[in-house]
């Protein structure tokens, strides 16, 4: 660099004096002296532009060459994972480890139609005739003090059952001895008619966290009117009614019991109670005889099995049993 700028100086110096000796200088004919200084100006303009070109050109030639450009690929996306995330969830349990859990439960159960040889029991009936094996099942009949002494057995019972339909007595200790069993993600059946005579007791607090309570005593004589009783689905997709048979409503009835025909619910504050049927088809809070609850582990129904055909509320019973155990297993998932 410093030797180019040296050069271009010296080469400035040469050329100013040349242009200042230019022959004819101090005298002579002024036109001729005119031209010659256009020439030495000329000639003096052009060795200074060849003078800055060579010095730029050596100037440049000194300078380091730029560094090469070098590609930098855009990163890698990799997902994050996470120890606590969805993705390390265990997998739910399949619908076949279900069923086999069912085939399997323990199974408590208080039916006092045992005890009436007029009567051929629903429930016991229903429960032989889907296959359970494995698992530990005892019908009580109506023998309440048996009821009592299984429940508080360490058999860790998943279902326990009452239907009580006989018109000759009622009792509510079996609801106190079902609530720790509900408490702890129990299944749960109840079929009952007096519901009217027992509210203030120990049905009440399962009631209230079922978020079902008494709407009125529901009554029939001997004149009855069999479309005032007929029962509507509210919600004709609910699994309860479709899984593992499709059901119709018990819409047409031939009563055994008159006098007292059951108790019509009504929805209440807390729970998450749902009236599947009713007497009415488009009363979805009251008028209710069949509910559920708990997430799907409670049913409640307040009709007498009985009071219907059979080859309807014997493939509603087994989905009642169905419906609660599936929900009982993936509770306790």
């Amino acid at each position: 660099m410093w030797r180019a700028r040296w050069r271009f100086g010296v080469l400035v110096l040469i050329i100013s004096g040349l242009a200042c000796n230019v022959p004819g200088s101090t005298g002579g004919d002024p036109s001729i002296q005119e031209t010659q200084m256009a020439i030495g100006v000329q000639q003096t303009s052009m060795a200074i532009q060849q003078a800055t070109l060579d010095a730029s050109n050596g100037s440049a030639a000194t300078l380091p060459p730029p560094p090469d450009a070098t590609y930098t690929p855009y990163p890698t996306y990799t997902p994050e994972t996470s120890s606590g995330g969805a993705a390390d969830a265990p997998p739910q349990a399949s619908q076949a480890d279900i069923n086999s859990k069912i085939k399997a439960s323990n199974i408590l159960i208080y039916e006092d139609a045992v005890g009436d040889p007029s009567l051929v029991p629903v429930v016991g009936s229903t429960i032989n005739s889907m296959n359970f094996s494995g698992g530990r099942i005892i019908n009580t009949g109506d023998a309440l003090g048996k009821f009592r002494d299984n429940a508080n057995s360490a058999t860790n019972w998943d279902l326990m059952i009452v239907a009580a339909e006989v018109r000759t007595s009622f009792s509510g200790e079996m609801f106190e001895m079902m609530y720790d069993h509900i408490d702890n993600g129990g299944a749960v059946i109840i079929e009952v008619w007096y519901i009217d005579k027992v509210i203030n007791g120990k049905i009440a607090p399962i009631l209230s966290n079922c978020g079902v309570t008494l709407f009125r005593d529901w009554r029939r004589d001997n004149t009855y009117d069999p479309y005032n009783y007929s029962i509507y689905w509210l919600d004709k997709n609910h699994p309860l009614l479709s899984t593992p048979s499709i059901v119709s409503p018990p819409s047409y009835p031939y009563p055994v019991w008159f006098g007292d025909a059951g108790d019509l619910l009504e929805l209440s504050a807390g729970g998450d109670a749902t009236l599947v049927g009713g007497l009415f088809p488009n009363r979805n809070t009251d008028y209710g005889v069949l509910a559920v609850c708990m997430g799907g582990r409670m049913v409640i129904q307040t009709f007498s099995s009985h009071d219907y055909k059979w080859d309807v509320v014997q493939p509603l019973w087994r989905n009642y049993i169905t419906y609660t155990l599936t929900n009982h297993y993936e509770y306790g998932q």
